[in-house]
Formats: C-alpha cells, sequence, structure tokens
C-alpha cells in the first residue's frame, strides 16, 4: 500500500521523504529521544541511509515493513514510526518523538492510528515497543496492512 497517509486529532502518519533528513535527524541523532530506544544516536549519514532504505521499502511488492514520518498538522516531521508484518499474522510497532513532543499524548495517538489503520484486515499475535518511562500505556494488539 503506497503511499500511506494516515490523519489524527494532532498528528499525522506519512511516508518519509528526502526532505525529512535534518527533522529526523533531529530525533534520531538526539541523546534524550534515543536514550528510549534500542539503538545510540545516530549521525545524519546514518540517517539518510535510514530514509533511504525506508523509500525503497515504500516500494516493495508486498511491503512488509512501513518506516512512515510522524508529522504535526503542518507536516512538519516530528517523530519516526514503524510497523513491520511478521509471520503468523503478526506485526511490531514502534515509534519515537522529539523530546519537545512528549506528555502531550502523542506517542498515544501514533500507536492508535497505525493500530486503527492495520487492524481491519486481520489480528495479530501482540505487539512491542519501547516507551519513556514516564509514559504507562503499552500499545495494544495490531494487524497486518493488507
Amino acid at each position: 500500500m503506497y503511499p500511506v497517509r494516515i490523519t489524527g486529532s494532532s498528528l499525522m502518519l506519512r511516508e518519509l521523504a528526502e526532505a525529512d533528513t535534518v527533522a529526523m535527524h533531529n530525533v534520531y541523532g538526539n541523546d534524550d529521544a534515543t536514550r528510549h530506544l534500542s539503538f545510540e544516536p545516530r549521525s545524519i549519514d546514518q540517517v539518510t541511509a535510514i530514509i533511504t532504505a525506508a523509500i525503497r521499502s515504500a516500494a516493495a511488492d508486498p511491503r512488509t515493513e512501513y518506516m512512515l514520518a510522524v508529522a504535526d498538522k503542518d507536516e512538519e516531521l516530528i517523530g519516526a514510526a514503524r510497523l513491520a508484518t511478521g509471520e503468523h499474522q503478526s506485526a511490531t510497532i514502534g515509534f519515537a518523538l522529539r523530546p519537545d513532543q512528549w506528555g502531550q499524548g502523542k506517542g498515544q495517538e501514533t500507536v492508535r492510528l497505525l493500530h486503527a489503520w492495520a487492524s481491519p484486515s486481520s489480528a495479530c499475535t501482540g505487539s512491542g515497543a519501547r516507551a519513556a518511562p514516564s509514559t504507562s500505556r503499552r500499545p495494544a494488539p495490531c494487524g497486518k496492512p493488507g
């Protein structure tokens, strides 16, 4: 499914573009943001490679990875979200937001949007995400995109 564009009440999920590199580096290159992720801060070259891979993955058929920009209403990238389908109608999700966007419900909305978008096709066995310690909610099970 391409292109993906999912609109919520305070943000949207959309395909990544090369023009997002600097804004994405403000997330993936940020010490505070990556403290709660499974990787160390990324260099601008690494972020460029991530976006290039996401663009390539978006063209795959079948598409098994959805690496998307989390953008505000002005379409400015404020984070990234990923949904990857797996075996047995399963999927994993993850997201990262700029620290200045934390505590506003945007992580929860990101997960809710991914879940609502992916769920109609089929239920999955579970999901996993890493959240900042101040975030007590965990994502609900998600489904595999059709």
